[in-house]
């Protein structure tokens, strides 16, 4: 039997860049090589105790059961204060659908709204699986890049500029992943008005990095603007603020007919998500937000200390990111270079060298539509950045 056989939109499909260096790395430590791996974007702290305690007590009082396909009440109650909360968000508990992971909201909200041949809008440099969620769905992605000097930020005249009378969705991260870049409360409204003209056009935006924001404005979202708000889905759940990236729980809110599609969807592939992991996420939004305020601390300090290692190293073009726990220094001074073994063409060689020189995972930023650059996760602790930064700095000194 052969691969041929699997369905063209499988065979079509890319292998996420992240997850596929991630297994590299685990192959070369494997080998007996100390890798310091920067190619994941999670958290190295783990999860808070007293969300860890809700978890235990809901296995004690028995909730072992399929759970409502939508997501406990209670849950979505507690994701509803949340929204209203933080976000500024008038969304009742039926219009939320908890989902496994934001990843998987992503997913359900491109399949329950995006037809073959409607365009989607994706936001540039973007996270590596967008494209190919729109792809499974049988949708055109059309890509509309920010440039280096805007902080990799699109504007509301390139975007309004890549409308076509197919578009129906436009999406974006903000705080972004790969580029740490946020969309200020200003840029957002230039970007509602554009939508507001436009009435087929649905805004999904992924606000998973929202608490880790460095920005003095502070996260803002579009969905709370009320001329749109019935067009914006959001998209968050609890992997990032909260430590929680395994116990995989994400939302979406959205109009009721839109949150109806996504439950109805969701009811014929996976049903209910993790009993015990929703109960450790009602803790999650109902309690303190002290845990969040101390990894965003650390974070703030991580990227001062990566962005401020790169920029000493002859070659690296960075910008300090506003959000997330990334840096998306470009690398393109380097290309047509060799150590005499190995020249680098792009950043796939690149990045792929770096492992094998230096034993640092990093992610090529072709998967996220910038091939000049390349994304560094500051997700790890001060000794191990500082570490792989001269590493990565010994090594690109060997390139001429």
């Amino acid at each position: 039997m052969s691969s041929s056989l699997l369905a063209q939109r499988i065979q079509a499909l890319e292998e996420s860049s992240t997850l596929g260096m991630t297994k590299k790395a685990r192959e070369l430590a494997a080998q007996g090589h100390k890798v310091i791996s920067l190619s994941v974007g999670e958290p190295d702290f783990k999860t808070p105790a007293h969300i860890c305690e809700a978890a235990k007590k809901a296995i004690d009082d028995g909730f072992h059961g399929y759970s409502p396909v939508a997501g406990y009440p209670d849950l979505r109650m507690a994701i509803a204060n949340k929204l209203k909360r933080d976000n500024g968000l008038e969304w009742a508990s039926e219009n939320i659908v908890v989902s496994t992971g934001a990843k998987h909201s992503l997913a359900n909200a491109i399949a329950a709204l995006i037809d073959p041949g409607d365009e989607v809008i994706i936001f540039s440099p973007y996270w590596v699986s967008y494209s190919e969620m729109v792809k499974l769905a049988e949708g055109t992605s059309v890509i509309v890049q920010g440039s280096f000097e805007n902080n990799f930020k699109v504007t509301a005249e390139q975007f309004e500029a890549a409308i076509t009378p197919k578009t129906k969705m436009v999406m974006f991260a903000s705080p972004n992943n790969p580029t740490g870049s946020v969309y200020t409360e200003s840029e957002l409204r230039d970007i509602a008005n554009v939508v507001a003209r436009h009435e087929r056009i649905f805004v999904l935006a992924d606000e998973i990095y929202e608490y880790i924001n460095f920005t003095q404005g502070g996260h803002f979202s579009i969905g709370s603007i009320p001329e749109i708000k019935d067009r914006v889905i959001t998209v968050n759940g609890v992997a990032k603020g909260h430590a929680m990236t395994g116990w995989r729980i994400g939302f979406i809110a959205a109009a009721k007919w839109i949150a109806d599609g996504v439950e109805k969807l969701q009811g014929q592939v996976t049903s209910g998500t993790n009993s015990i992991a929703q109960k450790a996420a009602v803790a999650a939004f109902n309690g303190t937000l002290d845990h969040a305020h101390e990894m965003k601390a650390a974070y703030d300090r991580r990227r001062k200390l990566v962005v401020g290692k790169l920029r000493e190293i002859e070659g690296f073009k960075v910008n300090m990111p506003d959000g997330a726990f990334y840096a998306f220094p470009d690398i393109s001074y380097f290309y047509g270079k060799s150590d005499g073994k190995t020249t680098i063409n792009d950043s796939d060689d690149f990045c792929n060298w770096l492992l094998q020189e230096a034993h640092v995972a990093t992610v090529a930023g072709s998967g996220f539509g910038a091939p000049n650059c390349m994304r560094i996760s500051t997700a790890a602790a001060d000794a191990q950045l500082e570490e792989a930064c001269e590493r990565i700095k010994n090594a690109v000194a060997k390139l001429k």
